[in-house]
């Protein structure tokens, strides 16, 4: 097959022709190009569900294309495997990791190319090199750090250290940006335009618009499965890509009409967390989410956050504090007394904490719910009313999928998102904790979530929203607290904060007469 070529006249890093996947019932991709140059940043944007992560996982050997034709610098490649695409220089970092939590960060990096030396493993080779990459690419990573202590931001950087030290030329970067502040984006970007300096090629795969038209070189546009066009990110606005994306503007989170009540539902009164070490993870913390109030809190990943909302659920012990929901002590109540007494929970990493992948969507309805109706007809589980109930959420809230019985597994991450919101949005909790409701979602879905939150707000409930999307919280929150090693340091008014101050209070170069 005759090679095609980048205006310079150099064959294309990666080129896709024709590229056509079909699964049961469904054509995820349909004659799908795509031409990225050496040595830049190429990205790739789309709805959930568009097709992009199935095109990805088709060039890195995850599938094998029905129809069409793979290059790779000119020359036509058949990967069997993600091996073969690795050992042909391209690496991936997925959506959602691939790490064994009870391995170390060497340990996960290392795994399936493990440096020796005489026959035997060469561990200080293996740090030496892990401590190099993390120092070059300033990823801040212990090697001996447990991978299952670390935030959902280590976690990312560790998948990029394994890319990098299997010595990727191509990198395939899924939704890089979601669990970063903006001076972090600063850095990352300076990082990709390093590495394309010294003539490696980045793949980007994002739904924030804006950070795409900064940091890209060019841009495809894949809808429904198909490439609908590309664009110049120098010439095109964040209006026009949105529009190619999904036919619509772009959505706001922003709400200004306070439907703040006096009631508390939520209360925390010193509550103090503590680590495997002793630590405190969180420090006496201390805040009040009342009915038809957003409270949001900012703050760096690893800063505490994730102990907080865990320690609010019941699934992680306090050493000190009170946590009260509406008038009841729920400070000694397990989990599901918890969430029956009208505690809503929309996890952090939907995958380890919101759903079964391999169960179907009915049974992922009734997760947490699986005491009450409809899940229950008396002492059994009512799987004609969770069906029924399943098919509703699925209309109510945009879950594209064709029916309740579908494993969830198949669905985009978009979609499972709004299940899980629907779900926790359809037993009515008197309070809602929110972490990062729209990381990894399409704009289309998050103008959903977002307006699912504001309704909900505005009809009394109480939220606790936790994200990494400093315009999100924002533009969500009435109050805003800011979190930094474990504790609230800034009590803020969102009204009168631009997102390059929020990330300032939430690293430290800022601080607050609102501290507390």
């Amino acid at each position: 097959m005759a090679a095609g070529g980048a205006p310079d006249g150099a064959p294309y890093a990666i080129e896709l022709r024709g590229i056509t996947k079909r699964f049961p019932g469904v054509v995820a991709n349909k004659d799908i190009e795509l031409r990225v140059a050496r040595g830049e940043v190429h990205a790739i944007v789309g709805e959930n569900g568009a097709g992009k992560s199935t095109l990805m996982k088709t060039l890195y050997g995850m599938h094998r294309p029905d129809e069409g034709h793979v290059l790779l610098d000119g020359r036509e490649v058949h990967f069997k495997s993600p091996a073969d695409a690795i050992a042909a220089g391209i690496g991936m970092v997925h959506q959602h990791f691939m790490l064994a939590d009870n391995f170390t960060v060497l340990e996960n990096v290392v795994l399936g190319s493990e440096p020796t030396s005489g026959g035997r493993l060469d561990l200080a080779e293996a740090r030496r090199r892990i401590r190099d990459i993390s120092d070059r690419y300033h990823l801040d990573l212990d090697p001996d750090a447990l991978v299952e202590n670390l935030g959902v931001g280590a976690r990312q950087r560790v998948e990029i250290a394994k890319v990098l030290y299997r010595g990727a030329t191509t990198l395939i970067l899924d939704e890089p940006t979601a669990v970063l502040v903006p001076q972090e984006v600063d850095e990352l970007f300076g990082n990709l335009a390093e590495l394309t300096r010294e003539g490696l090629t980045v793949i980007f795969i994002s739904h924030k618009l804006d950070e795409v038209r900064r940091v890209a070189d060019s841009i495809t546009v894949i809808r429904r499965g198909t490439t609908v066009g590309t664009a110049d990110p120098r010439t095109t606005t964040v209006r026009e890509l949105a529009e190619m994306m999904v036919g619509a503007e772009l959505p706001s989170p922003e709400t200004r009409t306070s439907t703040v009540r006096e009631t508390p539902a939520l209360r925390l009164s010193g509550v103090t967390v503590p680590t495997l070490t002793g630590r405190p993870a969180v420090d006496d913390v201390s805040l009040t989410v009342r009915e038809g109030e957003v409270v949001g809190i900012a703050g760096v990943e690893g800063n505490g956050q994730a102990e907080l909302v865990d320690a609010i659920m019941g699934l992680r012990p306090l050493t000190a504090g009170t946590v009260l929901l509406g008038e009841d002590d729920i400070t000694a109540w397990g989990t599901r007394q918890r969430r029956e007494s009208g505690l809503g929970f929309i996890p952090e990493d939907r995958h380890r904490q919101g759903m079964l992948l391999d169960a179907p969507l009915w049974e992922n309805r009734i997760l947490g719910h699986q005491t009450r109706p409809p899940a229950v007809r008396g002492p059994f589980i009512d799987r004609r009313g969770a069906r029924a109930d399943t098919a509703r959420i699925m209309r109510e809230y945009d879950v594209r999928a064709p029916g309740p019985d579908v494993l969830a597994v198949a669905l985009s991450g978009g979609n499972q998102q709004k299940l899980i919101v629907g779900r926790e949005m359809s037993a009515k909790p008197r309070l809602l904790v929110a972490a990062h409701p729209t990381r990894g979602v399409d704009v289309g879905a998050q103008a959903a979530i977002w307006e699912l939150l504001k309704d909900a707000r505005a009809e009394g409930m109480g939220i606790l929203l936790v994200s990494a999307d400093l315009d999100e919280l924002i533009g969500l929150s009435d109050t805003l607290q800011v979190m930094l090693r474990g504790r609230l340091v800034a009590t803020l008014d969102p009204k009168e904060l631009t997102p390059e101050e929020l990330g300032g209070y939430m690293t430290g170069a800022h601080t607050a007469a609102g501290a507390a």
